[in-house]
C-alpha cells in the first residue's frame, strides 16, 4: 500500500471496512469517473471479481493499485459460486465490478448477491457511474419515472411484441442498443409506439460522446445519415396525455354502447377511451338510460 497516496485508505478507513461483498461501480470511460471510496476498496480487497479482468486490469493500473483479480462472469457462474462463497464465509473483502458501469445493470452477479444474502453476509452497493442514469439526465425527457428495460431481442418479430408490452407504460423508457440494431430499432418504437421524443446517447464521458435528441422520424432519419457507432442508450419519452373528449362525444359514445353493454360495462368502457373518471362517465349513462 502507497501510504503517501491521498487515494488509497487509511488506517481509518480500513477499521472501519468489514468482511462482505461490496458491488463497485467503475467508469464508463472517462477513468476519473470513479469515487475515492472505490479506490479505497480496490485496494483493500482481498478478491476483486470482475467480469473482464484484462478491462478491470487497466482501470486498476491507472490507478497503481496491485488487487487480487479473478473472473467471475455467466460462463463460471457455476464454478465460481461455490469458491465465493466459501471466501465471504472465511471473513474476506469481496468486491465485484463489471467492465463498466455499475454491476447488475445489465451484467453478470445477481445470483451472487441473491446466494449472500441468503447465507446472511453483507451486501454493500457501491454508488457510481452508470450509463442509463447519465443518458437520463442529460436527455431533456421527463425523469421522475422512468424504467430500465436493458437491451431489445435480436428479431424484429421479437423486438415489437417486446415494445407492445412496454408502449403503456407512462414513463421514460431506456434501452441499450448495438449500432449495428440501431435503426431498426427505432423503426419498431415507430411503428408499435406511434410518434414520440426520443434520445440516442453514445460513448457517454468518451472522446466522441453525442447526444441527438428529436422526434423518433428524426432519430430514425438521422441514423440513416450519419450511423451512430460505440456503446449507445436509447431513450424514449412516456405516451401523449390521451386528449380529453367532450360531453357530446362521451354521449354519444355512450348511446352507441349502453343498448348492448348496459350501464356499468358501457361506463367503463368509455371512461377508459375518453380520459374521465368512470363515476362522471357513470352519471351520464344513468341519465341517458
Amino acid at each position: 500500500m502507497n501510504s503517501s497516496n491521498p487515494i488509497f485508505p487509511d488506517a481509518k478507513v480500513q477499521s472501519q471496512t468489514t468482511p462482505g461483498l461490496y458491488i463497485v461501480a467503475t467508469p464508463i470511460g472517462n477513468m476519473r469517473d470513479i469515487t475515492l471510496r472505490a479506490l479505497d476498496l480496490l485496494q483493500l480487497a482481498d478478491k476483486v471479481l470482475a467480469e473482464d479482468t484484462r478491462q478491470t486490469r487497466k482501470l486498476l493500473d491507472h490507478y497503481n493499485i496491485k488487487a487480487d483479480l479473478t473472473a467471475y462472469h455467466d460462463h463460471n457462474v457455476a464454478k465460481m459460486l461455490p469458491r465465493v462463497m466459501d471466501w465471504l464465509e472465511e471473513g474476506h473483502i469481496i468486491v465485484q465490478v463489471s467492465d463498466a458501469g455499475t454491476p447488475l445493470v445489465s451484467d453478470p452477479g445477481y445470483k451472487l448477491v441473491q446466494a449472500a444474502i441468503s447465507a446472511g453476509h453483507d451486501v454493500v452497493a457501491v454508488p457510481g457511474a452508470s450509463a442509463p442514469l447519465a443518458a437520463l439526465v442529460s436527455a431533456g425527457l421527463p425523469s421522475d419515472r422512468f424504467l430500465f428495460a436493458g437491451f431489445l431481442p435480436n428479431k424484429s418479430a421479437a423486438r415489437r411484441s417486446t415494445l407492445i408490452e412496454l408502449m403503456s407504460i407512462k414513463a421514460t423508457l431506456i434501452f441499450f442498443e448495438s449500432p449495428n440494431r440501431v435503426t431498426e430499432s427505432l423503426k419498431n418504437m415507430k411503428a408499435v409506439m406511434g410518434e414520440r421524443n426520443a434520445v440516442i446517447a453514445r460513448e457517454i464521458t468518451k472522446k466522441y460522446e453525442e447526444v441527438r435528441r428529436g422526434s423518433l422520424t428524426e432519430l430514425i432519419d438521422s441514423c440513416e445519415q450519419d450511423a451512430p457507432r460505440g456503446e449507445i442508450v436509447v431513450l424514449v419519452g412516456p405516451p401523449a396525455a390521451p386528449k380529453l373528449w367532450t360531453p357530446a362525444e362521451v354521449d354519444a359514445a355512450l348511446k352507441e354502447k349502453l343498448p348492448e353493454l348496459g350501464a356499468k360495462r358501457a361506463s367503463a368502457e368509455v371512461a377508459e377511451l375518453s380520459g374521465w373518471a368512470k363515476r362522471n362517465v357513470y352519471q351520464r349513462a344513468i341519465l341517458l338510460s
